[in-house]
């Protein structure tokens, strides 16, 4: 787009107005005092200049800064993102917001939510549809840019709402999906390539900077706070993301690297380095056209390596933003005399007024706050289990992985004495509750309900047990609550720390490479043989039943005291470091930790099933992966579509015409 041509102002003038497309590559800022680079006696001035393409002027001063993100820019690139976003929105409210799968999470009255405010409750399933359709409606406005802020409230309420109903489904993306669409309900994204601009086409195309400024902001929290999170010893040290080098994407790598180095360097080490520096290199107009293919395929290998739905595309559709305003307009005005430009006005610019000024100061609180919060967790002491704060908004993404071992609820009448042994997902799907102790909390008062409903005859005296054994990042496997605490009567708050939420055995990291060894060593007997690792605490009992299908099974001990008996002998042995012990199977062991410190352990078996049928671990693990399914993925898409629309047709026909709903639809999965 050619630039407007203006005369520049007199000293009494403001000290600087900017171009109308700055940020586009091919223009540069313009001051008024035009300073000569060889007299500038700042480096600094220099950096912002010809890296950044912005006088350091800018940001002396609040009026200057105002001005700066008030300078009027072409609002193209804008509206396209608008258009990706609101797509991807679409996509994205059948599969991770849970549309096709609407009846089992709001159609079974026994289900648990766990809600960011435990006042929050779930509508009647027949309103829960009403909402699902008023976000898809909205999406659909979003994309096609009508009635543009309605259609942003139609879509972020209800997506907010179902959002804090459950903390188990949040997610990085899921998180930052929303707080996009609060930003683009702020902005004039409908300017162009939107149904409201070609009803009114009296609309202008520029729009004020800032417009560009919170979004691309938004972005850079994200890539940049990935990477400061990636930088620790936990990641480094490539324990996080395990056997990724297998996959199709690394088979260019895995021609000169070794698959294990392939796992730290590049999935680890260069991942970390990528996440700190992108945000920065794609800012820079000299290393922009540079980073750009390392950022497209990126995300691009990101959408084949893991299910995390449309994070990958709305980061894609991201990148353009940080090119030139008028990119869009270029090119389908290509064979066209681009329009002049309208004069800026110079004192609008110079001399923002209150209401700009004020934007201002939300804009940059709006900023000091999304830095602020993923480092918020020392207020937050009660969401702190063995990582920092609830998952989804501290941008710590892919940092931690689990393995949950066992999970086991007891339920126990203080009346009658009887124990009862729950199905832990009898009234929920996800499994986030086993590591956080609010969510710990939460649905065991949701169990008790159930059971008040669905039991009449057990008294209202009861008390419940978790007893939950996790691995994180390749550690023992070891509890995450006391399992000693009734959780209906245990203490918790947001701001104080959880005495019944065991610590994360850290003083034990250092076995971690001796463990892979073992598991190395372990695997390679036979086709059939496998080890598990464990670790407990003083005074606490590990109660593990040996299925018939498992034989040569031993106990190790690793470090640490025990005391080891089954539940036919009552004969205790003490075991101490480096002494193993044949156990039967078919048979409950107890395994209790004696002494001062915790103990360490590990159990090695045979499967007896796959021994005989000749079954080998890695053969389903093949048959799983396939190179580009894209058709069957596609094909997946509709189908949830189609079920998504099913279920909003059926909330409408019961709300509209009283058409029961049907059973099976509620009772599916």
């Amino acid at each position: 787009m050619a630039n407007s041509k203006r005369k520049l102002p007199t000293k009494s003038s403001v000290t600087e107005v900017s171009n109308q497309n700055k940020d586009n590559p091919s223009t540069t800022e313009k001051s008024s005092t035009e300073v000569d680079p060889t007299k500038n006696s700042s480096l600094l001035s220099y950096f912002f200049r010809d890296c950044l393409g912005h006088e350091m002027s800018n940001f002396s001063s609040l009026s200057h800064f105002t001005s700066w993100l008030q300078r009027p820019v072409d609002g193209a690139a804008l509206g396209i993102f608008r258009l990706f976003y609101g797509a991807a929105m679409l996509i994205d409210i059948a599969e991770e917001r849970g549309g096709g799968q609407m009846d089992v999470r709001f159609g079974e009255p026994h289900h648990c939510h766990f809600p960011l405010f435990n006042g929050m409750r779930a509508l009647a399933y027949p309103l829960m549809g009403c909402l699902y359709l008023c976000m898809w409606l909205g999406a659909w406005g979003i994309m096609l840019g009508y009635r543009f802020r309605a259609s942003c409230l139609a879509f972020l309420v209800p997506y907010w709402y179902i959002f804090l109903l459950d903390k188990p489904t949040w997610n990085n993306h899921s998180y930052l999906f929303g707080l996009v669409g609060i930003l683009l309900l702020f902005t004039q994204a409908e300017s162009y390539c939107s149904l409201d601009n070609w009803l009114n086409p009296r609309r202008g195309r520029c729009i004020p900077y800032w417009n560009y400024f919170i979004i691309k902001f938004q972005f850079f929290v994200l890539y940049m706070y990935a990477g400061l999170k990636k930088f620790s010893l936990e990641w480094l040290s490539g324990y996080a993301m395990s056997n990724l080098s297998h996959h199709w994407v690394f088979a260019p790598f895995r021609q000169v690297i070794d698959p294990d180095l392939i796992d730290l360097l590049i999935v680890h080490w260069f991942t970390a380095f990528f996440d700190l520096s992108i945000a920065f290199f794609m800012t820079i107009e000299k290393t922009r056209l540079l980073v750009t293919p390392f950022m497209l395929s990126f995300h691009l290998m990101n959408s084949r390596l893991f299910v995390i739905g449309m994070f990958p595309w709305v980061c894609l559709a991201e990148v353009p933003l940080f090119f030139s305003f008028d990119w869009p307009r270029r090119i389908s005005d290509r064979s066209k005399t681009p329009l002049p430009e309208p004069p800026v006005a110079v004192n609008e610019v110079s001399k923002p007024g209150i209401l700009a000024r004020l934007r201002t100061c939300l804009i940059l609180g709006y900023c000091g706050l999304q830095l602020f919060l993923p480092y918020s967790h020392f207020i937050t002491k009660g969401y702190n289990n063995w990582t920092n704060g609830l998952y989804g908004y501290s941008w710590d993404m892919m940092v931690h992985s689990y393995d949950t071992l066992q999970t086991s609820i007891q339920v126990v009448d203080n009346e009658s004495h009887q124990v009862h042994n729950l199905n832990p997902y009898a009234f929920t799907e996800y499994d986030r509750w086993t590591k956080y102790a609010d969510m710990a909390v939460q649905y065991a008062r949701c169990i008790e309900e159930n059971i008040r409903v669905g039991q009449p005859e057990m008294s209202k005296n009861i008390s419940i047990y978790f007893d939950i054994w996790c691995s994180m990042n390749g550690r023992f496997q070891q509890r995450s609550f006391d399992p000693r605490v009734d959780l209906l009567r245990a203490k918790w708050s947001p701001f104080e720390s959880t005495s019944w939420s065991l610590p994360l055995l850290n003083e034990l990291n250092h076995m971690r490479p001796k463990l892979r060894t073992i598991e190395t060593e372990v695997l390679a007997w036979n086709n059939y043989s496998d080890v598990i690792f464990v670790a407990d605490f003083p005074g606490l009992t590990l109660t593990n039943f040996i299925s018939p299908e498992l034989i040569n099974c031993t106990l190790t001990i690793l470090e640490g005291n025990v005391r080891y008996r089954n539940v036919r002998d009552y004969e205790a042995y003490f075991l101490t470091a480096g002494k193993s012990i044949g156990l039967e199977s078919n048979i409950t062991h107890l395994v209790t930790t004696i002494g001062q410190k915790p103990a360490s352990y590990l159990f090695t078996y045979t499967n007896k099933t796959m021994l005989e049928q000749g079954i080998t671990k890695d053969e389903p693990e093949q048959e799983e992966r396939s190179i580009l399914p894209l058709w069957k993925e596609f094909q997946h898409r509709v189908t949830n579509y189609q079920q998504f629309l099913s279920h909003i047709g059926n909330c409408l026909l019961y709300l509209l015409y009283g058409v029961p709903i049907p059973l099976a639809a509620r009772e599916r999965d």
